[in-house]
């Protein structure tokens, strides 16, 4: 049976972002949505942290479109992977993955992911921010080369792929949601929902 799209009541919903992890987080929902992308300047601001970064770069993501998606809802996101005090960024290559790695095994990573929401018509919005700390197990290199060769996860920050083999390379992980890692916090998000006037379950 096809759940709901959503209430009466609540408005069309629209991703801003065209990253199939996001994209396949959201359709958990089961509720109609499109996706747009936002053309937003990612670079960071002299003297901002990490969490302030993310944190606007979401809202300004969901703000970005707004203005072309009258009567919706706007979902922007962000993520950055910090190591040490350095961030980092998507391999590209598996030459440079094999080398994150090496540099993350038995080492600590931590991810910063922010939502915001955006209603295009009202102008209401709120906003949320999860951290999430990866703590790597010692691994051999014959062991991440065996893992980028199978996963491939050159487009990933961090170098892996959480939602497939790159679950085996982690001793734990700490978050207060396990969906935040992919790139989408999905428990704070399906509030936020909610309170939009969309039903979930």
């Amino acid at each position: 049976m096809t759940p709901p799209a959503a209430a009466s009541t609540a408005p069309r919903l629209v991703l801003a972002s065209t990253s199939q992890y996001r994209r396949q987080l959201l359709e958990r929902f089961g509720i109609r949505f499109t996706v747009a992308a936002p053309d937003v300047d990612e670079s960071p601001l002299p003297g901002e942290t990490p969490i302030d970064l993310v944190s606007r770069l979401a809202r300004a993501k969901a703000e970005a479109i707004a203005h072309r998606h009258r009567g919706s809802l706007i979902v922007g996101s962000d993520q950055l992977a910090v190591f040490g005090k350095e961030i980092i960024g998507k391999p590209g290559n598996p030459e440079r993955c094999v080398e994150q790695l090496r540099a993350f095994s038995g080492q600590r990573l931590t991810f910063h992911t922010a939502v915001h929401v955006v209603h295009s018509d009202t102008g209401a919005n709120e906003g949320h921010f999860d951290v999430t700390t990866v703590h790597f197990r010692k691994l051999s290199h014959e062991e991440i080369d065996r893992y980028v060769a199978r996963d491939r996860p050159v487009n990933s920050a961090g170098g892996f792929k959480v939602e497939a083999l790159g679950i085996t390379l982690f001793d734990r992980v700490e978050s207060e949601d396990p969906t935040a890692l992919i790139g989408l916090p999905l428990i704070w998000l399906s509030g936020a929902l909610r309170r939009a006037g969309f039903q979930l379950p």
